[in-house]
């Protein structure tokens, strides 16, 4: 019966992890396909549009579908969340334009903001507490998989299918997902009721749009006096003024005015902003820049960018690592965005010339800078915020990470475009080319540049070169601002070690989501759970602690029949890796002391085993509270009744048993 419940629980993770995996990628993927979609349809001035629209979709929706599956029930919503990224996957497959597939960008991105914020909650309704943990060092591990392979696979489908199958893969592997989930998710009886700040996500979408078409269009398709951006500009300070005013008056608003009175908050919110900014806009043009510039395919491009992902992964699992041990943070992001900068400006001195195992190592510059400070800003915001504003806080500086990038995406794309159209003027000037020569279709295939003169060619794929490496000159003096920001970031002692456990590598990712104050410290101590010494000697000096000699088999017994009150004798045998044949050798001491009645075949905890168990549970119980400096649980109900619960379900659980 175990293995089957064990098997069903793998089940779900792996569906959990699948559609996951399927949102992650998508914030990736699409960025090795790009200059191939812009060769078909054209609008290169559109290009940042394919993903700054998933981006932004993704990141104002999490909040709301957290709160509404925590209203309303997590399955059927999570079901919802799969259809709808499904059938904007293959409308995306399918569009015909580029209007269409931004179109369906949005959508997709609505979709995959369901999954991201609703995955880790139904974590929290299918495993136990002292398991939680490996489960979330997975799913951290899925976003750290996905911004490594998905440049790569992008290019893999582009060579030798199409574009259209970044979208299409999608929907073998969802259908899987979706199966898996409908027919072994348990549904949840018990609900949180929620005032879900509709018109606050809806006023900041509209005006973060605004600001976003006014980086897109702006010095391109409009002049910067023109009347559409000043009626946009206009707009977005309108709706910036009346999103204020709605989130004063909300009761749960998506982000909570007074917590920028905080500064620790707001100087992470805004580093977040500049780490994603300079994160997502750098992916985006990068395969442009080696497929284009360098002549590489689409699959090559993937892997030349490797060293990027490398860099950023290895120092931010360095950074959680030298934190932990060290209990100092402030220092990490301002080195990094110093590292950061220096990688914008290498990047800009490269051209058509520069080899790519040079341009590999300034990627992992680029790579390692961000990564020193992506771990860092949860970190420092949850050791400083009180429990209260906890989860709304944490979820906030993700949230500005995940806008930076749909920002970064969007002004990156504005500087290539309005650069490139100057350069090929001036590249183009007195050559003699063909009456049909068009300058974007070298984007998707840089083979029509050797039906050209070679003069004029080599003038071309300068002016790409030039266009594209001037995101970095631009992009430079925004990490500099980075740079002097951190110097403001405040060293404030750790809380123990219960700020590093609350995060895990999604949360350097831009994982949107919209957790509790309560599901943020119950993630952090099922992380720390997992980090108990091993269950033999934990249950020893749980029962020294609570006054009896006890081996630990025979206080995690005391536990077990305890949590059931009764139990089989074969079943608790089999539970703790013995035979029914063999027995359990550590129960005798139980029914000598009176704390366990044999009552064949049945075990049955009496009134003295019950206090017994109950003492036991308490010394657990302190034990995490001691994790939790800084947030009084006997000021916070929801923490007492959390560390009661907690405390009760892992002692004498299985995965603890000794045997």
């Amino acid at each position: 019966m175990e293995g089957k419940v064990d098997r069903g629980i793998w089940v779900i993770i792996g569906a959990l992890m699948l559609t996951l995996l399927l949102a992650a990628l998508d914030q990736t993927i699409v960025s090795t396909a790009l200059p191939t979609i812009v060769s078909e349809f054209g609008g290169l001035n559109h290009l940042s549009w394919v993903v700054t629209a998933y981006l932004l979709a993704a990141t104002v929706s999490a909040p709301l579908w957290g709160k509404l599956g925590d209203q309303y029930g997590r399955k059927r919503l999570f079901q919802l969340a799969i259809v709808i990224f499904l059938g904007a996957s293959a409308l995306c497959g399918l569009a015909q334009d580029l209007a269409q597939l931004i179109f369906f960008r949005a959508l997709q991105g609505l979709g995959g903001g369901g999954l991201m914020a609703l995955a880790m909650a139904i974590i929290g309704d299918v495993v136990a507490p002292r398991d939680r943990g490996r489960y979330q060092g997975l799913f951290g591990g899925v976003f750290a998989f996905a911004s490594v392979v998905g440049p790569l696979i992008g290019g893999l489908f582009v060579d030798h299918l199409s574009w259209r199958w970044v979208f299409y893969v999608n929907l073998p592997i969802g259908l899987v997902a979706l199966a898996a989930i409908t027919a072994t998710l348990p549904g949840r009886p018990d609900r949180t009721a929620h005032r879900i700040d509709f018109r606050g996500a809806a006023v900041l979408t509209a005006a973060v749009t605004c600001i976003v078409m006014i980086t897109t269009w702006g010095g391109t398709e409009q002049s910067w006096d023109s009347p559409v951006i000043l009626v946009l500009a206009a707009a977005a300070v309108a709706l910036l003024a009346l999103f204020l005013r709605v989130e004063r008056q909300a009761a749960e608003p998506v982000l909570p005015p007074h917590l920028f009175r905080i500064g620790v908050f707001t100087v992470c919110s805004a580093l977040g902003f500049i780490a994603g900014f300079a994160m997502m806009g750098s992916l985006a043009y990068l395969p442009l820049f080696l497929q284009v510039v360098h002549g590489v395919s689409a699959t090559t491009s993937g892997l030349y960018l490797l060293p990027l992902m490398v860099g950023m992964l290895g120092m931010s699992i360095t950074t959680g690592q030298l934190i932990s041990r060290t209990g100092h943070y402030r220092s990490f992001p301002i080195l990094g965005m110093a590292v950061a900068t220096a990688g914008m400006l290498l990047l800009h001195t490269v051209d058509e010339h520069t080899s790519l195992a040079l341009c590999g190592l300034y990627f992992f510059v680029l790579g390692a800078g961000l990564g020193l400070v992506m771990q860092v800003l949860v970190i420092a915001v949850q050791n400083i915020i009180d429990y209260r504003n906890l989860g709304v806080a944490t979820s906030s500086v993700i949230f500005f990470r995940s806008i930076g990038g749909s920002f970064g995406v969007s002004v990156f794309g504005s500087i290539f475009a309005s650069q490139l159209a100057g350069h090929l003027t001036t590249a183009l000037r007195g050559q003699r080319l063909p009456l049909d020569f068009d300058p974007t279709l070298i984007q998707g295939d840089p083979q029509v540049l050797a039906r050209l003169p070679p003069e004029a060619a080599a003038r071309i794929l300068h002016a790409f070169s030039e266009s594209i490496t001037a995101i970095f000159l631009y992009a430079a003096p925004i990490a500099l601002l980075g740079f002097a920001l951190a110097w403001f970031l405040r060293q404030v002692p750790l809380r123990t070690s219960i700020s590093t456990a609350c995060s895990d590598l999604g949360d350097g990712y831009g994982r949107p989501r919209a957790d509790s104050s309560q599901a943020e410290i119950e993630r952090a101590l099922s992380r720390l759970m997992r980090h108990d010494p091993a269950a033999v000697s934990l249950y020893t000096d749980l029962a020294r602690r609570a006054g009896y000699s006890f081996s630990a088999g025979t206080t995690w017994a005391l536990c077990r029949v305890a949590r059931e009150g009764r139990i089989n004798r074969a079943v608790l045998a089999e539970r703790a890796g013995y035979t029914p044949e063999q027995g359990i050798p550590y129960l005798q001491p139980l029914v000598d002391r009176g704390l366990i009645e044999r009552a064949e075949p049945q075990l049955v905890i009496t009134g003295p085993g019950l206090k017994a168990a109950q003492r036991i549970i308490g010394v657990r119980r302190a034990a995490l509270a001691r994790h939790l400096d800084g947030w009084d649980p006997d000021a916070n109900p929801q923490l007492t009744d959390l560390l009661t619960r907690l405390a009760t379900e892992t002692v004498g659980c299985d995965s603890e048993a000794p045997g």
